[in-house]
């Protein structure tokens, strides 16, 4: 039991926040606000004359730091809920406050941007992707929608422009020193193939939970693999202790001018591919480097046409930090689309996208397993969730909009695809087309009944139905119908209710698409029950530490968990725990140290099980 693992090892969350100093900077921040004075002064100059690779920007900086900067820097992020920002999917919010403190400075260094975009050394090992039509959703949504196809990459990820960009700009003598980064991910196979190419040592620090497929395929590349910690925090921590140890370039995978540069020649690509008015660009956002780069150059050259940020409504980092007018810490981050799973932008990153961002779009996660679904019907390839995010945010806005016409380009970031994941895509994809409906019906416990229910559904097609004897006069059914319009499912319903069948649309909950509807199979009121869903780190142990806390203390009345491919493991648990000793239980989670949420309450738990 101690080395139970709920599922094979995920990898951990990817783009924490980077504090690296800006070696071998080109290219300078877009407001007065966000220059560094040590950096703006040696702008053009070779890396290893700016900053040594293993100080942090506190410790390398100039005296003659302003005032307003350093308190920026000093004041710790404040730390909000994902969930204190919603709003409709596909409705442009987070539009920023632009600043009007502006002057020429700001426009040479937009320039130094531009002209180190144009200039990148990104196709000495990355393709100009391909700008690709998706014909069928084109044709569904009355506009033309074109797909940037950065998941063909040699790493099959965009991550690699921006590795690679920055270290083909360190001087030999630091190329010698070697390289290092902490990655689970498409960064790590984006620095491994660079410093393959650049005939570099590459170590790449992962946590020790992250799966064989993935440091395998990094070791195939030829870099060295170092599995430490069970988080990418502490990977992270010791790729920078070792950087410093060993005169290593950390690589960081979003918050450095090189990076964005890189990122950004996918932005000059598209200006160059796309024949006709564009009206936006889609991106996907996690740290905010591919965004930003596309930002710093379209922008500049195309300044009518729309730069989009696209994050799940669990994930939305930049959209709070652009809401709030600066960076903000998310107290949780879902980890579905993994790749974008940040709970901080970059530093580098957010003043770039304040500037020149034209707003973020929020979409679920079942529109992102549509999105997947769409991709395979359009180019028979399978994009990882992050990949497909910012196809979800297109067709959302197009929707939410009723836009017709128009010219709009996603980019497929990204197609490493943890196979385990296909399931739940697979579940869920018609649910964010919109084509399928979770519903509970509450039948009379009598002969006939379940007769009747079937008539009534008339046409439907019935693709789930769960059902179990009750000892109650009342039972309930729950069951997933295909539908093809809005009115379909609403006159289905009507039918129920006009024969006194109580009928819910649970398609939105959670809750019951995680946990409920595999748990069907009769009702039962448990005296003093608290319903938690816990989120288990997928390492050895983990379930040992969390009954080690409950256990024997409390009673463990129900347990379910079904793999999903995320990086932590979603588990619902009911715990029987009196009144009076609430206050203790709530202790006992908190200091657990896994995310968790009470949902005891939750109407569709009510209705289901008890």
């Amino acid at each position: 039991m101690d080395a139970l693992r709920l599922t094979p090892p995920r990898p951990t969350l990817l783009g924490h926040r980077e504090r690296f100093p800006q070696t071998s900077f080109t290219g300078p921040h877009i407001t007065k606000k966000c220059i560094r004075p040590w950096i703006r002064a040696a702008a053009s100059k070779p890396t290893a004359e700016i900053s040594s690779p293993t100080f942090t920007p506190r410790d390398n900086a100039d005296v003659s730091l302003s005032s307003s900067f350093a308190a920026v820097s000093s004041a710790p992020p404040k730390k909000v809920s994902a969930n204190s920002l919603q709003y409709p999917s596909g409705y442009l919010g987070a539009v920023p406050e632009r600043s009007t403190d502006k002057g020429n400075a700001d426009v040479i260094n937009a320039m130094v941007y531009l002209t180190n975009i144009l200039s990148s050394k990104v196709y000495d090992v990355a393709i100009e992707s391909p700008l690709q039509l998706a014909t069928k959703l084109s044709e569904r949504l009355g506009n033309q929608i074109w797909l940037k196809r950065e998941d063909l990459q040699p790493v099959f990820s965009f991550k690699l422009r921006g590795a690679y960009n920055m270290m083909a700009k360190l001087p030999r003598e630091q190329l010698e020193r070697g390289v290092i980064c902490s990655s689970a991910g498409n960064h790590a196979q984006g620095v491994a193939l660079a410093a393959k190419r650049l005939d570099c040592d590459a170590v790449i620090a992962m946590p020790v939970t992250t799966p064989e497929i993935k440091w395998q395929s990094v070791e195939r590349l030829g870099a060295t693999v170092v599995l430490v910690g069970d988080s990418y925090d502490e990977a992270q921590a010791y790729a920078k202790k070792r950087a410093k140890e060993e005169g290593r370039t950390f690589i960081p995978p979003f918050d450095h001018p090189d990076v964005i540069i890189g990122q950004g020649t996918v932005g000059m690509e598209i200006v160059r591919q796309m024949q006709g008015p564009l009206h936006a660009i889609f991106v996907p956002v996690g740290g905010g480097g591919l965004i930003a780069g596309i930002a710093a150059y379209v922008k500049r050259v195309s300044q009518e046409v729309k730069i989009i940020g696209v994050e799940p409504f669990d994930a939305n980092a930049m959209a709070l930090s652009l809401h709030h007018g600066e960076r903000v810490i998310l107290d949780q981050v879902g980890g579905f689309a993994d790749g974008v799973a940040v709970k901080e932008v970059g530093e580098e990153t957010f003043c770039i996208c304040r500037e020149l961002v034209d707003g973020v779009v929020l979409v679920s996660r079942d529109a992102i397993c549509a999105s997947i679904k769409n991709m395979f019907e359009e180019k028979r390839s399978i994009l990882e969730p992050a990949g497909a995010l910012a196809l979800a945010g297109a067709e959302a806005y197009c929707k939410y909009y009723n836009l017709k016409g128009k010219n709009l380009v996603a980019i497929t970031s990204g197609a490493n695809m943890n196979f385990d994941k296909l399931r739940v895509v697979t579940e869920l994809a018609n649910v964010g087309r919109q084509q399928e409906a979770v519903l509970a019906t509450v039948l009379p416990e009598e002969p006939g009944s379940f007769k009747q229910f079937c008539e009534l559904v008339g046409p439907m097609n019935i693709t789930e139905f769960k059902y179990r004897c009750s000892s109650d006069k009342e039972a309930v059914v729950l069951y997933s119908v295909g539908v093809h319009t809005v009115s379909e499912l609403e006159a289905m319903k009507q039918r129920m209710e006009s024969s006194q069948l109580r009928t819910y649309n649970l398609t939105a909950s959670d809750l019951v698409k995680d946990h409920l509807r595999y748990l069907m199979g009769g009702r039962l009121d448990v005296e003093n029950e608290v319903l938690c869903r816990f989120v288990f780190p997928e390492r050895p142990g983990a379930l040992m530490k969390f009954l080690d806390t409950f256990s024997p203390r409390w009673n463990i009345s129900l347990f379910h968990y079904r793999g999903q491919g995320e990086t932590g493991a979603n588990v619902l648990v009911g715990i029987q725990v009196a009144k009076n000793e609430m206050e203790e239980f709530i202790n006992c989670a908190d200091n657990l140290g896994y995310d968790y949420e009470l949902v005891t309450d939750d109407n569709n738990f009510q209705l289901l099980m008890h």
